[in-house]
């Protein structure tokens, strides 16, 4: 870690090794996480700004895998509803049968994901203490971090 790095984590978060293992990410507005997290490396962040232990980052690891893994799902029935909704367009005819088809797959698929993102934020708010939940409530409260 860098002299900066050192000093900065000495000043607002006191004393740790664990700064030493885990580098700072410094969140630079725009930046975005092809995984759903509006940020480019979403465990290394919430690391720091949680000041999460070894165990808590474990989990964390896992929960935030979990929702990747979901959003990527979520990619792939979108390209297939697009997929639905051109051949229901291409025909002589319009067919509302494949264009509805789309429409379910796009609604069920999306509720699918925003149950994962509920599901992951109860499982990440359980290894939190009160402290960090409040910390993670300001982190999404002003958009610093996006579910």
């Amino acid at each position: 870690m860098c002299h900066e790095h050192r000093e900065h984590a000495r000043h607002c978060c006191g004393p740790s090794d664990r700064h030493e293992r885990i580098a700072h990410h410094h969140y630079t507005p725009g930046e975005e996480f092809a995984g759903g997290f509006g940020i480019r490396r979403p465990l290394r962040f919430l690391a720091w700004k949680l000041g999460l232990s070894e165990p808590q980052l474990e989990r964390f690891a896992a929960v935030i895998n979990e929702l990747k893994t979901e959003r990527a799902q979520a990619a792939v029935d979108d390209r297939r509803a697009l997929t639905l909704l051109a051949d229901a367009a291409s025909g002589e005819a319009f067919d509302t049968g494949k264009a509805d088809e789309a429409a379910k797959l796009r609604v069920e698929s999306t509720q699918r994901l925003q149950q994962r993102v509920s599901g992951s934020l109860a499982a990440l708010h359980a290894v939190l203490d009160p402290e960090q939940r409040a910390r993670l409530a300001y982190l999404l409260r002003t958009g610093t971090l996006v579910m």
